[in-house]
């Protein structure tokens, strides 16, 4: 299904010259992932800020391209520089998971008058951490990681991103339509959870049943 991660090779390749920078600057891909994980909490904080100085919603677009950025980092150096290691790997996916909640749940102080929308934003943070799980999970029964979308991570970062700008602009008509919006999210996850699993067999053996 279409999804924003379709396009990362062209995004890749743009990165492609601040890769080698760092890279002779000693920069290592796990110091990468943590200045991510640390955007992610600053992006979050203004986020939750914003409900008392809405221009803060103007850097949050900023915040997430840069975010995006240094994931698409970590991993091009880890792979082209023989870097990667199995500590970066649960670095990289905690950190996304991580990175996902405190971004995403602060939404809530900017629709709290909407009991219905502070449960799907809710809901939203959830699914989005369900669906990197999803993706691990396929790792570890079939050795392919899947990022299918169509609410991949970089597309969670773009709806974010068009919604806060919008929210500074038309606060009061996404205010008014914000339930219809994030169910909308809350079902693309749903579909990208499903779109993540149906590539495992169902023969596959599992190593352990718990």
């Amino acid at each position: 299904m279409v999804s924003i991660y379709d396009i990362k090779p062209v995004f890749q390749a743009l990165l492609r010259p601040l890769l080698h920078l760092l890279a002779r600057a000693g920069v290592t891909p796990n110091q990468i992932t943590v200045c991510a994980i640390l955007l992610s909490f600053l992006g979050g904080a203004l986020i939750w800020l914003s409900q008392s100085n809405s221009t803060l919603l103007l850097a949050v677009p900023l915040i997430l391209l840069v975010r995006m950025a240094l994931n698409a980092l970590d991993g091009m150096m880890a792979r082209e520089y023989q870097q990667a290691s199995p500590i970066g790997e649960i670095i990289n996916e905690v950190g996304d998971i991580v990175s996902d909640t405190v971004l995403y749940l602060p939404l809530i102080g900017l629709f709290n008058s909407v009991f219905g929308t502070v449960l799907l934003i809710s809901l939203f943070t959830v699914l989005a951490c369900l669906s990197e799980f999803c993706g691990i999970l396929a790792k570890a029964m079939t050795s392919k990681r899947r990022y299918d979308g169509p609410m991949g991570k970089s597309d969670r970062a773009f709806c974010i991103s068009i919604l806060a700008i919008a929210l500074y602009f038309i606060p009061t008509l996404i205010q008014n339509t914000s339930i219809w919006e994030f169910l909308m999210l809350d079902c693309l996850l749903m579909i990208s959870c499903y779109n993540r699993l149906r590539y495992i067999p169902s023969n596959v053996e599992a190593s352990d049943h718990a």
